[in-house]
């Protein structure tokens, strides 16, 4: 089976160094295809042996559905040549549980009866205390989490398909009955907040996209960026920790089923829910990342 990962960056080159050195060791450097948001030599050296496409930065206007539309296109053009196409934004890494599967192929080779995938998400976090990242993979170094409905995304699919607000765009007549498939096991980890170090640097680009004058820019979460993470930081210290195998499966039960079906669209996705627990990552998933 063939497969490739797509992403798209601007200067977020941690995170970036993470979703190339995991999609890689998983996939070969030269199935990952990355889109620079503006000219960027150092992505080239980050991510030797991938593909890198150079698009220009040059404003703002309704930024999210202009970044959306132009990766449905290039996820078109590879479901030319791949049997499935991985997407995910450069700080999510698409991860499995090794008691279930050897790899990532084999996660998707296991549920490749369905058009689309959709991981169970969660925020992977730095916690007071807990000592600078290496180059070890980060879910060795960080296993502190929060499942999210937010951050459940669909994340691969075996033909072309338009991702839409998370989830995927199907024909009217097919809304009500597109089939919506979690697979056990497979895990989307969002790493913006798992490396205080350059979070600032993080957030200081989404502020300046935010806040531009432009029409349809992203809304508060990047307009005021900084304060969004403070409150995601007490939101989730606060939180009663519950054990791994009971989170799980909790937040499994909750998230994969009865999917969204927005009419608004024709988009099928996971339900939003925000969960009233954390837990800490098993350390078998310690060579990821």
């Amino acid at each position: 089976m063939n497969i490739c990962a797509l992403t798209m960056v601007y200067r977020d080159h941690w995170a970036l160094s993470r979703w190339y050195a995991h999609h890689a060791g998983q996939l070969g450097a030269e199935n990952l295809f990355i889109v620079a948001h503006g000219p960027d030599p150092k992505i080239s050296e980050l991510c030797p042996g991938a593909s890198v496409l150079t698009i220009p930065r040059d404003g703002f206007a309704h930024f999210d559905r202009s970044r959306a539309a132009m990766l449905n296109g290039f996820h078109a053009g590879l479901s030319e040549s791949y049997d499935w196409v991985i997407r995910t934004d450069a700080d999510e890494l698409i991860c499995f549980d090794p008691d279930r599967y050897a790899s990532l192929p084999e996660a998707i080779a296991t549920h490749a009866d369905n058009p689309v995938l959709t991981a169970l998400g969660f925020d992977l976090v730095e916690t007071p205390g807990e000592a600078p990242l290496t180059a070890a993979p980060v879910l060795a170094e960080r296993r502190n989490l929060s499942f999210s409905g937010h951050y459940s995304k669909a994340v691969a699919a075996r033909r072309a398909m338009d991702f839409v607000l998370h989830g995927v765009r199907v024909a009217p007549r097919r809304l009500a009955t597109f089939p919506f498939l979690m697979p056990p096991g497979l895990y989307l980890a969002h790493l913006k907040y798992a490396n205080a170090a350059v979070l600032s640097e993080v957030n200081a680009v989404r502020m300046a996209v935010g806040n531009a004058e432009a029409p349809g820019v992203p809304g508060a979460g990047w307009k005021d960026a900084d304060a969004d993470a403070t409150r995601f930081f007490d939101t989730f210290l606060a939180k009663p920790v519950l054990p791994w195998a009971e989170a799980e499966a909790q937040a499994y039960a909750t998230l994969s089923v009865k999917p969204a079906r927005l009419e608004k669209g024709n988009i099928v996705k996971t339900r939003a829910l925000k969960l009233p627990w954390r837990t800490e990552l098993p350390a078998r998933f310690g060579a990821q990342g």
